[in-house]
């Protein structure tokens, strides 16, 4: 099935990825960004309602289509509650799921949120504050660029070399290679005061994330 629906998609001009399991759909929608997720509640190691819920826990928006043949009205409404936006139940038509796929990332791209939160960190990008809970917190325009690029990106690792050109754009060759070090522990201080609410990651070698720490 996943296969067909992957040949579906390439048939009708986009690309898909395949896992097999829960866990390995999670790192991989969380390593390449994709536009839209195919989800199957039924999955081994972790199944389709904790997929969303951690996925969503991640701050990530990417819009989830949970296929499934659970259809009865509770298994709906917790996929929906959980932060799925569409369900399709087996049987189904595969134009029917590629037209309601390419729908949802139609609305996903005409709206871009003007508000971006993970866990108890908020940023609003019309009044340029950041809040964390309660507290208001101040950042320099460049802490504040670079926390929007992750906040966007949230549970997606970014690159050094991608967050230095979303940045700085054309100016990244100016920009010291400690330069972002800088920036990252200072933003940190202000935003992750608190070690065990940390939400800006490293990831060694890579970039940096933003997304709650798994327990």
């Amino acid at each position: 099935m996943a296969d067909l629906i992957r040949r579906g998609l390439e048939e009708s001009g986009h690309s898909g990825r395949v896992a097999l399991d829960g866990i390995t759909g999670l790192n991989l929608a969380r390593a390449i960004a994709p536009d839209a997720i195919v989800l199957d509640v039924m999955l081994p190691g972790l199944d389709g309602f904790n997929f969303t819920k951690r996925l969503r826990r991640d701050g990530c928006a990417v819009p989830i289509l949970m296929l499934t043949g659970r259809d009865a009205v509770s298994d709906v409404v917790k996929g929906l509650n959980l932060g799925a936006d569409d369900y399709l139940t087996k049987p189904f038509s595969l134009k029917i799921l590629i037209a309601r796929l390419e729908a949802l990332v139609r609305r996903a791209s005409a709206v871009p949120s003007k508000r971006l939160q993970i866990a108890d960190l908020i940023l609003n990008l019309e009044e340029y504050e950041v809040w964390r809970g309660r507290t208001k917190i101040a950042l320099t325009k460049t802490e504040f660029d670079i926390l929007a690029f992750l906040m966007r990106r949230a549970g997606h690792v970014v690159t050094r070399e991608t967050l230095i050109q979303g940045v700085w754009g054309e100016s990244d060759k100016e920009i010291e290679s400690n330069t972002l070090d800088v920036f990252i522990r200072l933003l940190r201080s202000k935003v992750d005061s608190a070690p065990s609410r940390r939400l800006i990651q490293t990831v060694r070698g890579i970039g940096y994330t933003v997304r709650e720490s798994e327990t």
